[in-house]
């Protein structure tokens, strides 16, 4: 009995089916009923179909010869996916040169809908391979396509790269290019990870140009650009984690005799005190300070600072919260002591070292509530 026309994109329909189904076998035999029946118009739509069941099914090699098929149809539709799938097989395999061949033909069929991944593909291969000139062109060409899914990424990878390599500014141009093919609500994600990278190109094109200006003699010596630019630049360096390009920053311009006041005052902007008349070389810690704030070192500094009062107080308030017949000489130590521990209580962190105090109590004596009054220490 001869077969109809119809007879091929009906096997396929149902190889399709049964596929589905999970009838993988069944299907892979329908799909191969119609690879015999020579050059029909289903050719391609087969081959695809054959190779997606077996390589489901684990026959990696069979799926390859069946994805060939499909591309050598050049079919419009099934030929671009069906280089797409084989590309995805040797990329699975790690099998690089033999991917880029496939996602090349890909972007030789010119399917617009099919190209955006492909070419995002072929940028990371090239620049995997250290060749970046040849990855940003592919990369320019995913976000020239206006996909909001692959346009986006290559926006991140191309711009990345130019942060690496010292463009902010066209980092910049590339990075708004992919924001504007992003839908904000749809892709929240997408468009956030976008943002944060424009605001780091930014800070790196701002480093840039604060260098830039203390590389220039006369402006770094200017009491009023030198110092500015100094503080600016030392303060933005350690968010793009150059702690030690900043720490010689401010060295520098408190090396400088004719700029090193105008520093050390904008470096010292956000020290406390009341007195401003006041000379920091009578308090014994400004130094410590000063010096923790130029090399990036405050934290840690804070952190031994108040690991050492927490200790202390510790010391001290147990003694006192023993009461006066605790002490040889009652009335003169528990006034002494007492005195000692309200020292903190004007501080922001005081209430913090208190509670500190009571729950390190409250475990050493094992008491289920605080043995504390009200208002400790000051009540």
């Amino acid at each position: 009995m001869s077969k109809t026309p119809d007879d091929p994109a009906r096997l396929c329909e149902e190889a399709r089916r049964l596929a589905e189904n999970g009838e993988a076998d069944r299907a892979a035999r329908l799909f191969r009923e119609v690879l015999a029946l020579g050059d029909t118009p289903e050719r391609a739509r087969a081959a695809l179909g054959l190779a997606v069941v077996l390589d489901d099914s684990g026959d990696v090699t069979g799926a390859r010869e069946a994805d060939r098929i499909a591309v050598s149809t050049a079919d419009p539709e099934y030929g671009p996916r069906a280089a797409y799938h084989l590309a995805l097989t040797h990329e699975r395999a790690g099998e690089h040169r033999e991917a880029g061949l496939a996602w090349q033909a890909v972007v030789d069929f010119g399917n617009p809908a099919y190209l955006p991944p492909a070419l995002l593909a072929l940028g990371r291969l090239a620049d995997d391979a250290g060749d970046f000139e040849t990855a940003r062109g592919h990369w320019e060409e995913a976000i020239a396509t206006g996909d909001a899914e692959y346009g986006p990424v290559a926006a991140h990878d191309l711009a990345q790269r130019l942060l690496e390599r010292g463009e902010p500014a066209r980092a910049q141009r590339v990075l708004t290019a992919g924001l504007r093919v992003i839908d904000r609500e749809s892709a929240p994600y997408a468009h956030a990870r976008l943002a944060v990278a424009l605001g780091i190109s930014c800070l790196d094109q701002a480093i840039g140009a604060f260098g830039a200006a203390l590389g220039d003699e006369e402006a770094a010596a200017d009491p009023e650009v030198g110092p500015l630019a100094t503080e600016l630049l030392a303060r933005t360096l350690p968010l793009r984690g150059r702690g030690d390009e900043a720490r010689e920053v401010w060295r520098r311009g408190l090396s400088d005799p004719g700029v090193a006041g105008q520093v050390r005052a904008r470096l010292r902007r956000d020290f406390g005190g009341d007195d401003e008349d006041a000379d920091p070389a009578d308090l014994w810690w400004e130094p410590v300070v000063e010096s923790a704030v130029s090399d990036g070192s405050l934290p840690a500094v804070a952190g031994e600072a108040f690991g050492a009062l927490d200790h202390m107080y510790a010391l001290l308030a147990v003694r006192y919260a023993g009461g006066p017949g605790a002490d040889p000489a009652p009335a003169e130590t528990h006034d002494l002591l007492g005195r000692a521990i309200r020292v903190p209580s004007d501080y922001l962190w005081g209430p913090l070292l208190h509670e500190s105090f009571a729950e390190r109590l409250r475990l050493a004596t094992g008491t289920p509530a605080r043995p504390l009054p009200p208002g400790w220490p000051d009540a």
